[in-house]
């Protein structure tokens, strides 16, 4: 039988604090070793919170961890460099991306380009942010009018 946990830790920095070591201790493993493997596996996203889904078999003890990719919100505020988003988005502006930003941004999502894309612009539009100095769902029309067909190759 295995126990699946999930956890939202920063990169590089898990401790064996809660919530980690609470879930872990009954289960029964290492904590020291899955602490030094997850911190091993989230090192390059240092400064950000990364979702991490940790699976260990209740019999044999061992750990199987899966990293997955910062949320969107944490990917936009590492690229301006800023603690958080808008209070009152479409009210007050944290900052502005350029569209390369943008499409960095939704590569590192992964999957289809253009739906990355206009995922980043809604989270943009919800932080605060705007895109080329204009509003998000200003570029998400533009995007869905053919305009930056070559840059979303």
């Amino acid at each position: 039988m295995k126990a699946r946990i999930k956890l939202l830790v920063e990169g590089g920095k898990a401790n064996p604090g809660p919530p980690l070591g609470p879930a872990l201790g009954p289960l029964g493993v290492n904590v020291g070793q899955v602490v030094q493997k997850i911190n091993q596996a989230t090192a390059k996203f240092s400064g950000m919170k990364v979702p991490v889904i940790l699976t260990v078999d209740r019999k044999t003890k061992e750990f199987q961890i899966e990293v997955g990719s910062p949320p969107v919100s944490v990917l936009i505020k590492k690229e301006l460099g800023i603690e958080k988003g808008a209070k009152t988005a479409g009210k007050e502006v944290v900052g502005n991306l350029t569209l390369s930003q943008v499409i960095k941004i939704a590569r590192e999502k992964g999957g289809d380009l253009k739906k990355k894309v206009k995922e980043v612009l809604g989270t943009c539009k919800s932080m605060g942010v705007t895109v080329e100095g204009k509003d998000p769902r200003e570029v998400q029309r533009e995007i869905d009018e053919g305009k930056y067909e070559e840059e979303l190759k």
